[in-house]
């Protein structure tokens, strides 16, 4: 039988190493189960910082803790009163702002240009992201959806928005 190593090379340990030039602005979101979720994505990909705003659980939650098993005391959070003023603060210091909406027109994440240093914006399950919040945005992205639905769990979505991050910045 093969033996499987499990140790990292010094490549993959520098990339757990670094922090990915990527911040997660919180709209609202009314499940801390989704949002403990996306914690555990946070910690995987080395996002930079959570900003919970609005109504969106932020530590110390006990839904919220239950479901990002740890990585929330790992992950920076920080709470703010709406996503316009968080938009506002990570554009001050440099950022550029995505939307990640079914905004009209918006390209597939695929194929959108982005740049780093950069923030995305994941809306509340129902309603979306709050149209203040989203006229102060420099971009909007989507993902496809093929089925009957238009949508899916944000927390996947923010999954799948961050992986492909990782992608073009360390890779």
């Amino acid at each position: 039988m093969r033996e499987i190593s499990l140790t990292l090379n010094d490549r993959t340990t520098a990339l757990c190493q670094e922090t990915m030039p990527v911040v997660v602005i919180l709209d609202n979101l009314r499940s801390a189960y989704n949002v403990g979720n996306i914690f555990r994505v946070a910690e995987a990909t080395r996002v930079q910082e959570i900003l919970a705003c609005g109504y969106t659980a932020a530590p110390p939650h006990e839904k919220l803790k239950k479901t990002a098993r740890g990585c929330d005391e790992i992950v920076p959070c920080s709470t703010w009163p709406d996503a316009a003023s968080a938009v506002r603060h990570v554009k001050e210091a440099g950022m550029r702002v995505y939307a990640v909406e079914t905004v009209e027109d918006a390209p597939l994440y695929w194929d959108a240009p982005l740049q780093f240093p950069c923030a995305f914006i994941f809306g509340n399950e129902a309603l979306g992201i709050s149209m203040e919040a989203l006229q102060l945005c420099d971009g909007f992205i989507r993902l496809p959806a093929f089925g009957q639905k238009n949508s899916i769990n944000v927390g996947n979505c923010a999954a799948v928005v961050l992986f492909d991050c990782v992608r073009r910045t360390r890779m």
